[in-house]
């Protein structure tokens, strides 16, 4: 059973029982449905359904040559209306299922950003004729099991303008770095150490989320599992139309990336709102636009 179905409202499902009933439901009742014939024998097959404006579960299967189903596997998703960043990717096969798993470098975050693809049939619609020398826009989103609700930091205009100058100038450092520039590596270097001196000197005194605004990190053993600390600049709460559970579509802006991130109203602790900032581990996915343009 999927662990990331509660953060959609299914929390209460107990056995395969309850779950098959729910993906039969989806079967003969899709919001959308997308196939790509492979050969004459295999056809892969997308199904999904929403239930709510922003939720739902997408079954993906192949259908036989008796036109029976075989489901290989499903997956609950969140769907993102905002563009998160435009970018160069490399899509990598998982080898235990049929889903595909998305990579590409955006110096906002620091670290290459791996994330679940949810749209496989536009990928394998075009795979042969995509340009990957292209950037692609990318509309990233996440699910979540648990989370937090941390106060902001206060910044004034003068602090938030010279905060702003100093995240510009080392994303510039980290883009020279990546192209082999020595100086740059040099200046990054020199750059970590008084971050580090800073850090430790003030975690004396100060509470560690006082001093770090935003972060985006790696979290446990799964490639696109992480460790998110955001501002909040949306919040929404959708009522899941099958079970009736309550979950939170937070819109947050970590690192100048907007991501919405949803998870079940159990699972939060606090009351988000504009301005706060969110902590938790977050499952990534993200809705890669295979256009003409790059083909």
């Amino acid at each position: 059973m999927h662990s990331y179905l509660r953060a959609i409202g299914f929390s209460e499902i107990k056995d395969r029982k309850e779950l098959e009933k729910i993906l039969s439901m989806i079967m003969d009742e899709p919001t959308d449905k997308k196939t790509y014939k492979i050969n004459d024998h295999k056809t892969v097959t997308e199904i999904s359904k929403d239930f709510s404006k922003h939720i739902g579960i997408t079954i993906r299967g192949e259908y036989d040559d008796n036109g029976t189903f075989h489901l290989g596997h499903y997956f609950p998703y969140v769907k993102s209306q905002y563009l998160s960043t435009n970018e160069e990717i490399s899509v990598i096969k998982r080898v235990d299922t049929d889903a595909y798993t998305v990579m590409c470098d955006d110096v906002r975050f620091g670290v290459s950003l791996m994330f679940y693809l949810q749209n496989v049939i536009d990928f394998l619609s075009g795979e042969k004729t995509l340009k990957f020398d292209k950037k692609f826009p990318i509309y990233l989103s996440a699910l979540s099991t648990r989370g937090k609700i941390l106060l902001p930091i206060y910044h004034d205009e003068k602090l938030r303008k010279s905060n702003n100058a100093e995240i510009q100038y080392r994303r510039n450092l980290i883009a020279e770095a990546k192209k082999g520039n020595q100086e740059a590596i040099d200046s990054l270097t020199i750059d970590d150490i008084d971050i580090y001196a800073m850090i430790s000197r003030r975690a004396k005194h100060e509470d560690i989320y006082s001093i770090v605004e935003t972060s985006f990190t790696p979290y446990g053993s799964e490639s696109d599992n992480y460790s998110i600390l955001g501002t909040i600049v949306e919040v929404e709460k959708e009522v899941n139309d099958y079970t009736k559970e309550e979950v939170y579509m937070i819109v947050v802006n970590c690192n100048d990336v907007i991501m919405p991130i949803v998870l079940n109203k159990k699972d939060l602790y606090g009351e988000p709102a504009v301005g706060r900032r969110f902590k938790g581990t977050i499952w990534t996915q993200g809705f890669v636009e295979f256009s003409s343009e790059n083909i």
